[in-house]
C-alpha cells in the first residue's frame, strides 16, 4: 500500500493575510482579495473616497483599469497585536510609489485600513532612498 504525506494547512497569520491582500488587490484581483480577506463592516481612511468597503473596492478596481500596477513588492512588514504595517514599493507605468499600509484585524479579517503614499523622485538628494 502506498504511503502519502499530507501537509497540515496552517492558518495564515495576520501579516501573511495583509501581504496576500496587497499582492492580490494590487495586481487586479480586487474582488477576490476583498471577498477572502476583508470584513463586511470594514472601514478605511483614504481621504479621496467615501469610507466604506464598497467605495474602496470600487476605487481599487477603477484604478487597476485606468493605471494598473506593474508590480507591488512588500519591503517590510510588522505586526503587533491586531495591527499589521507594511512598507511597499508600487511600480506603475509612469512612476514608482512608496506606500505604507496600516491594517487592523478582527480575527482573520481586515476591519480597518490606513494608507499613505509618496511618489519616488528620481532626483532625490537623499542617498538612503525610501527603503
Amino acid at each position: 500500500m502506498e504511503s502519502f504525506e499530507y501537509k497540515q494547512l496552517q492558518p495564515m497569520t495576520t501579516k501573511e493575510i495583509a501581504i496576500t491582500f496587497l499582492q492580490h488587490a494590487g495586481t487586479g484581483k480586487v474582488e477576490a482579495a476583498f471577498e477572502q480577506f476583508v470584513a463586511f463592516d470594514f472601514i478605511h481612511h483614504n481621504q479621496y473616497f467615501k469610507g466604506s468597503r464598497e467605495a474602496l473596492k470600487n476605487a481599487m478596481q477603477e484604478a487597476h483599469h485606468a493605471s494598473p500596477n506593474k508590480s507591488i513588492e512588500i519591503k517590510h512588514s510588522y505586526s503587533d497585536g491586531d495591527t499589521v504595517i507594511t512598507h511597499s514599493l508600487v511600480i506603475k507605468e509612469a512612476m514608482e510609489i512608496a506606500v505604507v499600509h496600516i491594517f487592523r484585524f478582527q480575527n482573520t479579517k481586515i476591519v480597518e485600513l490606513w494608507d499613505l503614499g509618496q511618489a519616488i523622485s528620481k532626483d532625490s538628494p537623499n542617498e538612503n532612498g525610501l527603503f
